[in-house]
């Protein structure tokens, strides 16, 4: 599958290096990629102009901003925000601040490194591998639940409910509250959406309330119900004599049940779309272990379900290209489009899933490189080979429709038959 040459909804100004783009624009959000080509070919570094800051789409630059210490999560760690001439706290997403104040995703070192430490252990490789036959019994048990129907709409009945309800069982969440912790999350994670609007944050904070006081009786629950479970782990586990703090193992739950499937439902229709779409046979890209693993890491490349990372200049900084970053400045690092960098990729508008050219970046790089990749990487390598021999003949049903949602690129349903 090659992307198409489309109107080109991005107004470039190579001189001066400045892009407008309007992220709304369904020619940009439906098919970003023929945009992210251009950025390459034109300026590969630009000032976005309604974003009011610098962006990157080169790979070695994404790459390397990823891993720079000069450049953080957060910033007000290392400066006030009279100093930096920020805005105030929000008074109506407090409930949402407290949990982004104390989330991994977001924190800098020392914090950053010791609650990492605390929640590493379970979603290393070995400990991963053991959830094989538990995913791969889910997954038969829910292509059991529609394969007579012959249709489905995939993300609903599929996508969503493996990831959700495995990061569930590993956290010790009772598998009946999905849907609420499905609800909770889609209405949190609009808020990374560029420009929520007043309604969306107010919205995103009553899940962020919701979600908090759940979990803080679950916690409290577990404290003398313990069990076999992460939550339980973290609750237990000390380090250097220090424990989580209930704010500490609360936010760590909401982001692990969050990112534990937001991506991953994304990602999987992503790469069913775009498997039925270049005619790839089944057979052949699902042959074996290895073929897996390298058709995986295509379609996560080829259609990347997050598109942008930011960062803070954490200093002064003034780059080899001249680029002047004051302290407090937020740079944008555009995972796709460096994914897309012909420089690194051959052909890279071409979905190629024998390709061999290295790690593309949709799970970060560096410090915040994505905790639960070995989680998400196994859930694509049994919920995709699965899906396509158990329903031989799976094809689309009605054209997918991209969400107007650019920071999370997927689908809004995935309609598909077979026989």
């Amino acid at each position: 599958m090659t992307r198409t040459e489309t109107a080109m909804p991005a107004a470039i100004d190579s001189a001066r290096r400045h892009v407008s783009l309007n992220v709304n624009d369904p020619a940009f959000y439906r098919d970003p990629l023929p945009t992210y080509a251009a950025f390459h070919a034109e300026c590969p570094a630009f000032y976005w102009e309604e974003r009011g800051q610098w962006y990157f789409a080169g790979y070695d630059r994404v790459n390397g901003f990823l891993r720079d210490r000069r450049f953080g999560r957060q910033i007000l760690h290392v400066a006030t925000r009279e100093e930096l001439g920020m805005a105030q706290p929000k008074p109506h997403v407090k409930d949402f601040d407290r949990l982004e104040e104390h989330s991994l995703l977001e924190l800098e070192p020392p914090a950053h490194t010791r609650l990492r430490t605390l929640v590493n252990r379970a979603f290393v490789s070995r400990q991963i591998e053991q959830l094989k036959p538990d995913i791969e019994a889910l997954c038969h048990s829910l292509i059991d639940g529609f394969e007579r129907d012959g249709e489905v709409e995939l993300l609903k009945h599929y996508a969503e409910i493996v990831p959700v309800t495995v990061i569930a069982r590993m956290l010790g969440v009772p598998v009946e509250m999905a849907p609420k912790l499905l609800d909770w999350s889609h209405r949190m994670v609009k808020m990374y959406m560029f420009n929520p609007s007043y309604e969306t944050e107010l919205d995103a904070n009553q899940a962020s309330a919701d979600f908090a006081d759940y979990l803080k009786g679950l916690v409290d629950w577990k404290r003398d119900n313990p069990a076999d479970d992460m939550l339980t782990h973290m609750i237990v586990t000390e380090k250097d004599g220090e424990r989580l703090t209930d704010d500490e193992l609360v936010s760590t739950a909401v982001l692990l049940l969050n990112a534990g499937h937001e991506a991953t439902v994304h990602q999987v229709g992503n790469a069913v779309n775009t498997l039925l779409k270049t005619g790839s046979d089944p057979a052949i890209v699902f042959a074996d272990d290895a073929t897996t693993e390298k058709t995986i890491e295509e379609t996560m490349r080829f259609a990347a379900p997050l598109h942008v990372f930011q960062r803070y200049a954490l200093s002064d900084i003034e780059l080899e290209d001249g680029i002047i970053l004051k302290k407090g400045e937020k740079i944008g690092l555009l995972l796709a489009a460096a994914n897309g960098d012909p420089g690194k990729f051959s052909d890279p508008l071409t979905f190629r899933p024998d390709r061999n050219e290295g790690a593309h970046l949709s799970f970060g790089a560096g410090l915040h490189f994505c905790i639960g990749a070995p989680l998400a990487r196994l859930e694509l390598r049994q919920s995709l080979p699965i899906l396509f021999q158990r329903l031989p003949g799976l094809r689309l049903k009605d054209e997918p429709q991209v969400k107007d949602s650019y920071h999370f690129h997927g689908l809004e349903r995935l309609d598909l038959q077979w026989g």
